[in-house]
C-alpha cells in the first residue's frame, strides 16, 4: 500500500507546490482547479482558481499531493488539518475495510463513493483528530 502526504492551503496550494517543485523537480501529473469540478459554477469568483487537486511525484514512488480550502463552504485551515494521510489499497474491497475501520468513531467527510476523476474515493477525521484519505485508482494498482 502506497502512502502519501496530502495538505491543504488557503489559497497558495498552487504557489506552494511551484516552490516544492523548484526544489524536488519533476512535473505536475494533475493540477486541476476548482472550476473544473462538476456543480462549481455558483462557487465565489475568488474560489473559482483555487486548487481543488495538485499532485508532484517524487522520487521512491511517493507523491507530494494537496489542494486549497473552500471558505464559502465553510472550510477553515487549523492546525491539525494541514495534513492528510492519504492510503492507496489495491482493491475497492480493501479500501472499504480500512475506510469503514479507521471512520469509526470519527467523522466522515466524504463517504466512499465513485468520483467523477475516476476514483473510488472518500475522506474521514478519526476519533483522535487524524485526517486520513482512501483513494483506490484501478488503473494504478
Amino acid at each position: 500500500m502506497k502512502v502519501n502526504p496530502y495538505l491543504n492551503f488557503d489559497g497558495q496550494a498552487e504557489e506552494a507546490f511551484k516552490f516544492y517543485k523548484s526544489v524536488f523537480g519533476g512535473e505536475f501529473t494533475a493540477n486541476m482547479k476548482m472550476s473544473d469540478a462538476p456543480g462549481t459554477e455558483n462557487l465565489p469568483s475568488s474560489e473559482q482558481s483555487r486548487t481543488m487537486h495538485i499532485s508532484l511525484p517524487l522520487d521512491g514512488g511517493t507523491v507530494l499531493m494537496g489542494s486549497d480550502i473552500m471558505p464559502s463552504a465553510g472550510h477553515q485551515l487549523n492546525k491539525g488539518n494541514t495534513n492528510y494521510i492519504s492510503l492507496h489499497p489495491k482493491s475497492k474491497d480493501e479500501a472499504d475495510r480500512i475506510f469503514e475501520g479507521l471512520s469509526k468513531g470519527g467523522e466522515i467527510e466524504m463517504p466512499m463513493a465513485d468520483q467523477f476523476w475516476g476514483d473510488y474515493f472518500g475522506s474521514f477525521i478519526d476519533k483522535y483528530g487524524i485526517h486520513w484519505m482512501i483513494n483506490y485508482n484501478a488503473e494504478f494498482n
